[in-house]
């Protein structure tokens, strides 16, 4: 089993979808590769990548695992970023964001 994950998000624009994923996932970017492309380390051997690739922009669903969901939520309501759907599964309560291309990208943990 693999134990790496190094996950896609193409975007249309990405000048302008990094301050949105910069909010999101709460930092400035791990590394550049290039001038279209910026990466998240989420946690030791999890990565998330922005790149901008306008033919397969708007396809990407990821969702990652938060400690406090609740307040990771907060947090991001106070930098103007609203879930688009909270769904909850027994236990687990999933929240998703949608950025400008349509990408959907979901938070989970505890119930909110």
């Amino acid at each position: 089993m693999t134990t790496e994950l190094f996950a896609g998000i193409p975007v249309t624009d990405y000048t302008a979808a990094l301050p949105w994923y910069e909010r999101l996932f709460g930092a400035r970017p791990s590394f550049l590769p290039h001038d279209t492309e910026a990466v998240w380390q989420l946690a030791e051997g999890r990565y998330a990548y922005v790149v901008e690739d306008r033919e397969r922009a708007g396809n990407a669903l990821l969702t990652t695992f938060v400690d406090d969901l609740d307040a990771r939520v907060a947090e991001l309501a106070r930098q103007g970023l609203e879930p688009v759907r909270r769904e909850t599964y027994d236990t687990v309560t999933k929240v998703t964001y949608r950025d400008a291309d349509g990408n959907e990208i979901g938070l989970g943990g505890g119930p909110l």
